[in-house]
């Protein structure tokens, strides 16, 4: 079905050659538009300027803000700003729609292109009006993916789209490029929600594609439709890529006419001789409808196999449920089983993943005529943007959907993250979205609430619709799928959609609702580090929903310190009681008075520091938090994973191993220390103090190196950490305590 060729691997005429041992990394698809879009003037170096960038309505004022903190007047290059995370949450009363005004505002002011609630999400807009073949999108969204028409798209964290509208540059290594083989043909039944979960199976436990590009080739990527590409390559994210890119074909080429955008395309291949760094080759023909269950895309089985075993499944859900929810609440799913049949409670088809024309159309096929029955069961669907919401109407489709039980919504990210269409207690959703990370469906661990999602194809989720919410795969429906055509009505954007795009107007006022907050004022790296461990996490991953959670939460993003007020909550409801603890020894700091007097258990501690290093003191202090994490950062781009740590006095996180390029980019950019220590029993624990003598210097002369110690009543034990690769620039980014810092240079 899948297999994996770690070996670097020549293809000539397009296809692998297993005898050919050419090392020309010029042949690739991702190498030209990586150096057509690079401004270091070295290729191995990247230092990359984007022609578009979006954001929602979770991070896009904190973005401006930090640009606006750091002198930007305009914005440089089209920036769209859209509404679809939060635009249905009524947590906070006023603040989302004061956060969506804004927006507005913002784009009035500083030239750019704002997208109301309810017309689209981010990465379906993005596809219809931006992506065209050989450019490059930057989103502070994960699933920031538009390969398939020819795009390479990166999702990162707030501070790398600030850097873009400060006129700096997206620096990283030239990463390693895998070819994706396709060949075959996918069954009836199987969508691409099916293709994407057996790829991310194969590939993230090993970290096979981690940070590195994916290239689609092979003779069967015609064989695909194009929203069928869209979805396999919007998963992508899963398997922890930096980003990915098709070759391109007619098809293409006809989604830019139906688009009115003609001029976007052009024919993408690799050249004659192409070097890759790793192959990944697919049978599409051999992929079965699949189903991942909680808690990650990995946890993947095909959806027969899950039937045939559920018994011994199901008990193995529930020993990753033990180390998901730190067994803090009672968790089964074998209570769903009736009849020897999995009952299953919701099913969900939204968002950049499942919202797509194709998805919808091939469900209402399997549904049209039969109904989703009067029982528990429920059925939503949210196509990803009005104009897909407008073809439904028009061609019969959303009629054929409602007419079935099924409720249909508008364009809207919340079923993603868990903002939207939250489950019941102990309820089991399946959903063609984008994740099923602990607590991502809207549950609250910590108020005894939990429910639980699997990740299946809008086909399959239809076939169990039909079934009455018994699981059910697609390949049972045998009957015809209609193959709609697909024609894009832009009248509802000109109609609706405010754009501005590199017309600035300085008068405008920003408008500023009462949540919106500035950044606080950071300290620069002190000379020396004391730091206290804030929290310990031993998960194998540790999410960026764990480390801020997402859903209603998300609500307050606008007010970094009510925001952080959640940090860790549903993983270590202590952390923020400990951290801003210890934070007030560094805020007497600021102020010119004692920290110990402000933290006194702080008196014990620095007697032992100085017994050793009796210059550490006054004058050449930090004192503030870290946290341990096993390999934090998966999921998410979201910067507040990070900054909630900063605004709390964080100074560092101590890893393993980091999830994702864009966490530990985040980090830096927010002035923490990307700590890494090797993998084995700590030398610390939660509530030990650490020490980190001379840690600016070590910064600024790129120790290979750094010494800590753990202080203890009977004196300081010594351990290593090392910070991997940084550029020069993160390197000041850091040393000046955080990129607004940076900037104002």
């Amino acid at each position: 079905m899948i297999t994996l060729h770690p070996s670097p691997v020549t293809f000539i005429g397009g296809r692998p050659a297993t005898d050919a041992a050419v090392q020309d990394r010029t042949g690739t698809i991702a190498y030209d538009i990586l150096q057509a879009h690079n401004s270091s003037g070295n290729p191995e170096q990247l230092a990359i300027r984007f022609d578009a960038m979006a954001s929602h309505d979770i991070t896009y004022v904190g973005i401006i803000q930090t640009a606006r903190g750091s002198g930007m007047q305009a914005f440089p290059l089209p920036y769209v700003l859209t509404n679809c995370h939060n635009s249905l949450c009524a947590v906070g009363g006023t603040i989302n729609h004061d956060d969506h005004l804004f927006g507005l505002s913002a784009a009035k002011k500083y030239g750019g292109e704002f997208v109301p609630p309810h017309m689209a999400v981010i990465h379906q807009y993005m596809r219809e009006r931006y992506a065209g073949c050989g450019k490059m999108i930057l989103a502070s969204d994960s699933h920031t993916r538009y390969g398939a028409l020819g795009t390479i798209s990166v999702g990162e964290g707030g501070p790398e789209l600030a850097k873009q509208l400060l006129g700096r540059t997206y620096d990283l290594k030239y990463p390693e490029i895998i070819a994706v083989y396709l060949t075959g043909k996918p069954q009836p039944g199987v969508g691409p929600q099916d293709v994407a979960l057996a790829l991310v199976k194969a590939v993230f436990e090993s970290g096979f594609v981690k940070n590195k590009i994916l290239e689609f080739v092979g003779p069967s990527v015609a064989s695909l439709d194009m929203d069928y590409r869209l979805g396999i390559d919007v998963m992508t994210t899963e398997t922890t890529c930096l980003s990915s890119i098709w070759q391109t074909d007619e098809k293409i080429q006809e989604f830019y006419e139906i688009h009115g955008r003609a001029q976007s395309y052009k024919e993408l291949k690799p050249g004659d001789v192409a070097y890759y760094d790793g192959c990944v080759e697919i049978d599409l023909g051999e992929i079965k409808p699949m189903i991942a269950m909680p808690f990650h895309p990995s946890n993947t089985y095909t959806i027969d196999e899950l039937n045939a075993n559920l018994d011994d499944i199901l008990a193995d859900v529930e020993k990753k449920a033990l180390v998901s929810l730190d067994g803090k609440v009672p968790y089964t799913l074998r209570n769903k089983v009736v009849d020897g049949k999995l009952y299953v409670d919701q099913g969900i088809i939204a968002g950049c993943a499942g919202g797509g024309f194709e998805n919808i159309c091939a469900a209402a096929d399997i549904l049209r005529g039969t109904s989703i029955g009067a029982d528990a069961f429920t059925l939503s669907v949210y196509p990803a943007s009005t104009p897909i919401y407008m073809e439904l109407a028009k061609n019969g489709v959303l009629a054929d959907l409602l007419a079935t039980g099924a409720v249909v919504k508008t364009a809207f990210c919340g079923p993603c993250f868990g903002a939207g269409d939250t489950p019941a207690n102990n309820a089991f959703s399946i959903r063609h979205t984008t994740r099923n990370f602990p607590n991502r469906e809207g549950s609250k661990i910590q108020n005894g609430q939990i429910s639980s999602v699997a990740l299946m194809d809008a086909r399959s989720i239809a076939a169990t619709a039909a079934n009455k919410g018994f699981l059910t795969s697609a390949e049972e429906y045998t009957g015809d799928y209609t193959n709609q055509k697909y024609f894009f009505d832009k009248t509802i954007y000109e109609n609706r959609i405010f754009d501005s795009k590199g017309v600035a107007d300085p008068d405008v006022e920003i408008q500023f609702g009462p949540n919106i907050k500035d950044w606080p004022e950071m300290p620069e790296l002190a000379e020396n580090l004391v730091l206290k461990v804030v929290s310990e996490i031993h998960d194998p991953v540790t999410t960026t929903d764990e480390l801020i959670p997402s859903g209603e939460t998300s609500s307050y993003r606008s007010n970094p310190l009510g925001l952080a007020e959640f940090t860790l909550s549903r993983k270590d409801p202590e952390y923020v009681g400990r951290a801003k603890e210890i934070q007030k020894a560094q805020k007497a700091i600021q102020e010119g008075k004692c920290p110990l007097e402000a933290v006194p258990e702080l008196q014990q501690v620095m007697g032992t520091v100085q017994k050793q290093f009796p210059e550490i003191g006054d004058g050449n202090l930090g004192i503030g938090s870290t946290i341990f994490a096993v390999k934090p950062g998966d999921g998410s781009a979201r910067e507040q994973a990070a900054s909630c740590q900063k605004v709390l006095g964080g100074w560092a996180n101590i890893a393993n191993e980091y999830a994702t390029k864009r966490y530990r980019s985040n980090l830096i950019n927010w002035g923490m220390l990307p700590f890494l220590i090797q993998d084995g029993e700590l030398p610390f624990e939660n509530g030990d103090y650490l020490l980190f003598p001379g840690i600016r210097k070590a910064v600024a002369e790129k120790a290979e190196n750094i010494s800590g110690y753990v202080v203890r009543p009977e004196g300081l034990k010594e351990f290593q950490v090392t910070l991997g690769e940084l550029t020069d620039d993160e390197r000041e980014i850091i040393l000046k305590g955080c990129l607004i810092n940076y900037n104002r240079k």
